[in-house]
């Protein structure tokens, strides 16, 4: 019997728009071919900032270079949350019905500082509340200091849940991350951004 779910954060929880924050680095002085921005999985730069290998005033500092100028902070947060679109609210709904009918819900999620101090804050739902009114508890890359798909990371997550991976299902767009998933036994959902998981993800619940 399913117990527990694990969620990943961008292109399920929210939607998440890459172009938009193209755009938003472009504006800020990044262009993208200084990125090695991908829909899924960030390499150099940015993936040592989702790994937590470098700070936010590290970051900052090194997007500085590349722009050729003193970015503030703010410009920073702001490109960064470029990548949201919206999180529908479809989404938090199911994942509430979830923990009322005694179900843990979990996040697992490559992501940064700057975009946690959004999702975490009261602004996150529009309503008031961070994350943790819809989630028993979040794992992210910059805390663990590693990134999906590394096997390391799931196999973090079970064993600090004390889950049996029977009994959970893992919901992610990123089909690398599926199939890392998948080898630790775990059951699997793989939504495309933006697409409605809810009614499938309820199904099989039963």
């Amino acid at each position: 019997m399913i117990d527990t779910i694990i969620f990943d954060f961008g292109g399920v929880i929210m939607t998440s728009a890459q172009e938009e924050a193209i755009r938003r680095f472009d504006a800020i002085g990044i262009t993208q071919d200084k990125m090695a921005l991908n829909k899924h999985t960030q390499t150099g730069l940015f993936g040592d900032f989702e790994e937590g290998k470098i700070n936010e005033e590290e970051f900052r500092s090194r997007l500085s270079e590349l722009a050729g100028k003193k970015l503030t902070r703010e410009e920073c947060q702001w490109a960064c949350r470029g990548y949201v679109k919206e999180v529908p609210r479809r989404n938090l709904d199911t994942m509430l019905l979830l923990r009322e009918r005694g179900y843990r819900v979990l996040l697992l999620s490559n992501t940064n500082p700057y975009m946690m101090g959004w999702v975490l804050s009261t602004d996150f739902d529009g309503r008031g509340n961070g994350l943790d009114r819809y989630v028993d508890r979040w794992y992210v890359s910059y805390e663990l200091g590693m990134s999906k798909p590394n096997p390391e990371i799931f196999k973090y997550v079970i064993d600090h849940e004390g889950l049996n991976a029977e009994t959970a299902i893992f919901v992610d767009d990123n089909e690398q991350n599926i199939e890392a998933a998948k080898k630790f036994g775990l059951h699997t959902l793989q939504p495309e951004n933006g697409k409605d998981w809810t009614k499938s993800l309820l199904s099989m619940l039963g």
